[in-house]
């Protein structure tokens, strides 16, 4: 009887470390608590980081202008050229006169589509990071964006085959910069274009 105890506790001290309830040295782990106020805590730093990313494209939409990797290129004013010098050449170019080249999302970097008339930027498109999505774009929120900026210029509902879209306007200087929402919580991409 004395053996059948004594395998009894060893097997449940092995169980409580397997299951993560005590440590190997036999004292209990942090509480669940704790583990959710972490969770808390990398939800805020991702929505501060969101918010960032939407800040990020306020002042350079003013010049016609994206953030980042697209910084200095502008809509109406720099060519393709100016394009494939800065970030390369498209994964898929545009077929055609009205289609976009597209720069796929990679590891830490955010996807584009450049459309050109004329071969200067008719419209630049931000899809955002692919990886931790929700500290960029997908973390911005229709509330989000109405709070921070304050209420768009325009809004109206649009199709995209069977996806119906809202987007939303805000009117930057002598440029447009288009938020297309799935949904209210589903930002898709950001669209830069003139007037």
């Amino acid at each position: 009887m004395k053996h059948f105890k004594k395998s009894t506790g060893v097997v449940f001290l092995s169980a409580a470390v397997a299951f993560g309830l005590i440590g190997a040295s036999g004292h209990p782990l942090a509480s669940p608590s704790v583990s959710a106020a972490a969770v808390k805590d990398d939800q805020a730093q991702a929505k501060a980081q969101a918010l960032q990313t939407l800040n990020s494209f306020y002042k350079p939409a003013l010049k016609g202008q994206f953030p980042g990797a697209m910084a200095g290129l502008t809509v109406g004013v720099s060519t393709r050229q100016d394009v494939q010098k800065q970030i390369g050449e498209p994964e898929l170019p545009g077929k055609d006169s009205d289609a976009f080249d597209v720069y796929h999302a990679e590891m830490g970097h955010p996807g584009y589509a450049v459309s050109y008339k004329l071969n200067k930027i008719r419209e630049l498109r931000y899809f955002g990071t692919n990886v931790e999505r929700q500290t960029n774009i997908g973390g911005i929120t229709l509330k989000m964006l109405v709070h921070n900026w304050g209420r768009p210029d325009a809004t109206k509902t649009i199709k995209n085959g069977k996806l119906v879209q809202k987007k939303v306007v805000y009117k930057r200087g002598d440029y447009v910069l288009s938020f297309i929402f799935n949904n209210d919580t589903d930002l898709d991409h950001i669209n830069l274009t003139a007037k």
